[in-house]
């Protein structure tokens, strides 16, 4: 979760324009800015654009019009952002599929990221956690592990579908770990949750919004959370590194772009009302209820996150020659 020193520091990297904040520039924006979210209303995405959306807007002096278009994984509103007018009035959450995951598995995308995008900055990051069936009577990563390995080829982990983020998420701690264990692909998380609840499989990574709530009304037991950091929500959960898994850091975090060719200046006010958004107190703290640790930063390292994000995925969905129909 972001500090004080840390929301002050953003704010005192945002650009500025001929010495003034980018915000003054005069005549920028003059109508609402239309915020594309690439999945269902009611949804994460949905819910952060509009906690995001309410101090931009307030910024920017021009309300934050929510546009949901779902569709294949992010890649529809994606798609519809990149083909939109580069003049500043329309910009995208993007996620990790669209952006990092899917363009790596699909044979022909209607887009390219770094053609067709111009970053604003990163967001939130909201990490996954391993939960278990209670029915395994594992209390930890290690013992998890050291079952696994007693009875490879026999545990089972649900995901949201092949190629979802908790699909690359359960290969990755597969891969880490050196064990053997059976991907269960769901269409969509709520259903895997709700087989893990029953038995049916034994294990899943998912996002932490999908099981805080059984995690603390004890029906699942969680044995970590795959970020370098602890979450504020769930303190007593320890990060994969403490649980004795390295490099297991899996997260889905969403990103602020807008289409390319937008005017660096237009980018430059932009940027700077969404760092403020990330460094308002009330927004923080909504965003870490949701489970997310708040990211901010510049567009390059957004640019160069993207890149590093793109290579590290690519690395396992070769190794685990994932493919999706």
């Amino acid at each position: 979760m972001l500090t004080r020193r840390q929301g002050l520091a953003l704010l005192a990297a945002a650009p500025t324009i001929a010495g003034r904040p980018a915000l003054a520039q005069s005549g920028f924006p003059d109508q609402p800015v239309r915020m594309i979210v690439p999945f269902a209303a009611g949804g994460p995405a949905d819910i952060i654009a509009r906690i995001m959306g309410q101090v931009m807007g307030r910024e920017l002096r021009q309300p934050i019009v929510v546009d949901s278009r779902s569709g294949a994984g992010g890649m529809v509103g994606v798609e519809a952002a990149a083909r939109s007018r580069p003049d500043g009035l329309t910009t995208v959450l993007a996620s990790t599929g669209a952006l990092v995951v899917l363009p790596q598995l699909m044979p022909r995308m209607a887009y390219d990221v770094g053609r067709d995008l111009a970053p604003i900055t990163q967001v939130l990051s909201v990490p996954q956690i391993l939960v278990v069936s209670p029915k395994l009577g594992v209390k930890s990563v290690a013992e998890l592990v050291a079952l696994a390995r007693r009875q490879p080829g026999k545990l089972t982990y649900g995901s949201a579908g092949n190629g979802s983020s908790l699909h690359l998420a359960g290969e990755l701690f597969r891969l880490r770990t050196g064990i053997d264990i059976v991907h269960v692909p769901y269409r969509g998380a709520a259903p895997a949750v709700t087989d893990l609840l029953g038995g049916t499989i034994d294990l899943i990574l998912a996002d932490v919004p999908v099981v805080i709530s059984h995690i603390r009304g004890g029906a699942l037991p969680a044995l970590a959370v795959t970020a370098d950091q602890r979450l504020s929500s769930l303190p007593d959960i320890p990060t994969m590194a403490e649980a004795g898994a390295r490099d297991v850091i899996s997260e889905t975090w969403y990103a602020l772009f807008a289409p390319a060719g937008t005017p660096p200046e237009r980018i430059a006010v932009l940027h700077r009302a969404a760092v403020t958004a990330l460094a308002d107190a009330d927004t923080r703290r909504s965003l870490a209820d949701q489970g997310g640790i708040i990211a901010g930063g510049t567009p390059e390292q957004l640019a160069a996150f993207v890149r590093s994000e793109t290579a590290k995925w690519g690395e396992i969905i070769r190794l685990a020659d994932i493919k999706i129909d």
